[in-house]
């Protein structure tokens, strides 16, 4: 994992939603990443793997009764997709190369990240919360 804090410029492609922190919440993020990179004629994986890990971690660590996660997907650069799930709890920050190399039942969420994604990290704030993002290389083109 890079280290570094990289800041998207004007994206080519953006999406963003709201949605319930609830595993129902959770599956509905992948399905509209699908749905979405669909419609940008990008690969599915392995963006709908990390979608689905850093939502679910989003529900079940960054949960805040009344409160939403935020999904946001942006093709930043040619060839770079950029996933990004912001959710109400900023005081609990995954910390990076600190995932448990035997995870017991759960845990295997930012390994799987950290094998995927090129780079990953966290951003902090606006308080009371923190985005996790992730960036990949896509192919544009047909599937």
């Amino acid at each position: 994992m890079n280290q570094e804090i990289t800041v998207p410029r004007s994206p080519l492609h953006e999406f963003a939603v709201p949605l319930s922190a609830t595993r129902r919440g959770a599956r509905l993020a992948r399905l509209l990443a699908v749905e979405q990179l669909r419609a940008w004629r990008l690969p599915l994986d392995p963006a709908r793997l990390i979608v689905a890990e850093l939502a679910a971690n989003a529900v079940l660590h960054g949960r805040v009764p009344g409160r939403n996660f935020r999904l946001a997907l942006m093709v930043t650069a040619p060839g770079v997709l950029r996933i990004e799930v912001t959710d109400a709890r900023g005081e609990s920050v995954p910390v990076a190369g600190c995932a448990a190399p035997e995870p017991g039942e759960s845990g295997y969420g930012l390994l799987l990240v950290e094998e995927l994604a090129d780079r990953w990290g966290v951003v902090r704030g606006p308080v009371p919360c923190k985005t996790v993002w992730a960036e990949v290389g896509i192919r544009c083109g047909p599937r």
